[in-house]
């Protein structure tokens, strides 16, 4: 259970609501170090819930001390990772008060503009290749 890795109540329900009920093996080694502020390098076959791993703890520490300025930058190698990574912190912080920011190409001039307003508003992390 993802209570037992002592996440936010309010994350936990975004991860049943996403229907995940058990942590991977990836996660259950590194979201506890992460939690503890640790630097963490680790590898794991695709699908196994890496992208998890390191977004948990950070919404973790969002979620408990709230903040406006940016302070992580996820960069990524690819715009459909950014996206995917992206669309995981949307569903991850949904009862939470942690909001986020993506920066990819290939997007029209409206949504340039809204990446701009975000960024000049705040967000404590920011996706973007």
């Amino acid at each position: 259970m993802f209570e037992q890795l002592e996440l936010h109540p309010d994350l936990c329900h975004a991860i049943a609501d996403m229907g995940y009920t058990e942590p991977t093996s990836i996660q259950s080694i590194v979201i506890p170090v992460a939690m503890e502020g640790k630097d963490i390098m680790a590898s794991a076959p695709t699908g196994t819930g890496k992208t998890a791993a390191f977004l948990l703890p950070i919404l973790d520490r969002f979620t408990r001390e709230p903040n406006d300025k940016v302070d992580t930058i996820i960069l990524l190698p690819t715009r459909e990772l950014a996206m995917q990574v992206d669309r995981q912190l949307e569903g991850f912080s949904f009862y939470t008060p942690v909001s986020s920011v993506a920066v990819y190409g290939g997007r029209g001039g409206q949504e340039m503009e809204m990446e701009r307003r975000a960024l000049k508003k705040g967000a404590p992390i920011i996706v973007a290749t």
